[in-house]
């Protein structure tokens, strides 16, 4: 069975709201052995949707709409659903009811405009939305599904998984299960990982092996598909081994673990405490550390010593260091780590200073030349990079961020677990 997901609503089309629903019927739907071909964006525009929905219906044998069916007079999915399968809209006694008692329960009289949404087109089958006032509308018509879900994102996968999963299964025509696993990378560029990669991601390999980029980290993202979710695991497990053999020093975790995840995880791991000193990135390693839950026994706080005096008060810099060799300097970056490694009182001192534009670049030193230093126990080192004289301000503040954070996970990749023995 192949799907196309229409997505409704002109604050989509305008940019104004970033549509997730469709994302996540995708995943829900190629979970079940759905194979989702097309995803469509429409207005509030009633011919408009009708047009869609032709077309989908062409080209598909279950099209998924999601929104459209609140109260409103720009809610026109049912009126689009009703012309395409060529049938009037008719008022559902439980669906009345079911608004009545949705209002009833809250002390409050039904507008008389939510009367709307009892309607659904002759033939079709309501779905109960025990969470909200919209039901949602199932239509089979000329050899296709038609499924209709209110737009809200909680009442959509309520939906979906009580009423609609449950219905698709019981039709017998879905295919194969299909499963993901998305294997994140950092600190190499995505043209030469796909360089080393190209026999993973030939066209018509099984399983299948994509890769992305997002904010500098490259993602494999391995699908497979097996008569059930344990089988189709097991067939893309010897490509994720392969991964892993050929890239591993770059690989930072799977699915939603990035840099920063990563590196809580071996902060975690090793008991090590860490302390941040930022410049150009003004607090944005300390962000994104503090994003990710049960970090606060590892990550001691930072400072942000924007300004050379602060550099100087807050993290420990000789004025003279800056005075000879500059703020954007390794030898600053290395007195910023050491710095506040020492007033923190932290096992690790990280520090990043640089020149993040669009003005302040020389010749000597361009807009995206950065810094990071790190201290330890043993010493402190520190980094030169350029990250691109043409790239926006806030991409080389990120990446800063992230390549600053990467080097302290590698670091302490060499770290023995806090509950191991010592010698």
């Amino acid at each position: 069975m192949d799907a196309e997901v229409i997505a409704v609503g002109s604050e989509l089309t305008s940019g104004q709201k970033l549509d997730t629903n469709t994302q996540w019927l995708s995943r829900r739907l190629g979970e079940l052995g759905v194979r989702v071909r097309y995803q469509t964006t429409v207005a509030d525009e009633l011919m408009d949707q009708v047009e869609i929905l032709r077309a989908a219906a062409a080209r598909a044998q279950l099209v998924v709409i999601g929104g459209g069916l609140g109260p409103t007079q720009d809610d026109l999915t049912r009126e689009a659903l009703g012309i395409v399968a060529g049938v009037a809209l008719v008022e559902d006694a439980g669906c009345r009811r079911d608004l009545e008692a949705f209002f009833s329960r809250r002390n409050r009289p039904m507008p008389v405009r939510n009367r709307v949404q009892a309607l659904i087109p002759e033939g079709a089958e309501p779905l109960p939305n025990r969470v909200g006032t919209a039901p949602g509308i199932w239509l089979e018509h000329g050899g296709t599904i038609f499924v209709a879900l209110p737009g809200v994102p909680g009442e959509l996968m309520i939906l979906f998984d009580e009423q609609v999963a449950p219905r698709l299964r019981a039709t017998g025509r879905l295919g194969p299960v299909r499963v993901h696993r998305v294997i994140n990378l950092f600190g190499k560029g995505e043209s030469e990982l796909e360089a080393e990669a190209l026999d993973l991601t030939v066209r018509g390999r099984q399983p299948e092996v994509g890769i992305t980029a997002s904010d500098a980290t490259i993602s494999f993202r391995v699908t497979g598909e097996g008569p059930t979710e344990a089988e189709a695991l097991a067939a893309i497990e010897p490509t994720v081994r392969l991964i892993y053999e050929r890239f591993g020093e770059w690989i930072v975790g799977e699915g939603p673990v990035d840099v920063a995840e990563a590196l809580a995880l071996e902060l975690a791991r090793t008991g090590a405490r860490l302390a941040v000193a930022e410049s150009c990135t003004g607090g944005l390693i300390a962000k994104r550390i503090t994003d990710v839950a049960g970090v606060s026994p590892y990550f001691m706080g930072g400072v942000v010593s924007y300004a050379n005096a602060l550099k100087v008060s807050l993290a420990g810099v000789d004025p003279k260091l800056i005075e000879h060799h500059g703020a954007v300097s390794g030898e600053v970056a290395e007195a910023m780590a050491a710095g506040i490694r020492r007033v923190a009182g932290a096992d690790l001192g990280l520090s990043v200073t640089g020149i993040a534009g669009p003005g302040g670049g020389t010749p000597e030193k361009p807009v995206g030349l950065v810094y990071l230093g790190l201290a330890w126990g043993g010493g402190v080192e520190h980094r030169r990079l350029l990250l691109g004289s043409e790239q926006p301000r806030a991409v080389i503040r990120s990446r800063a961020a992230k390549h600053a954070m990467n080097w302290v996970r590698q670091r302490l990749r060499d770290w023995p677990s806090r509950d191991e023995p010592s010698e």
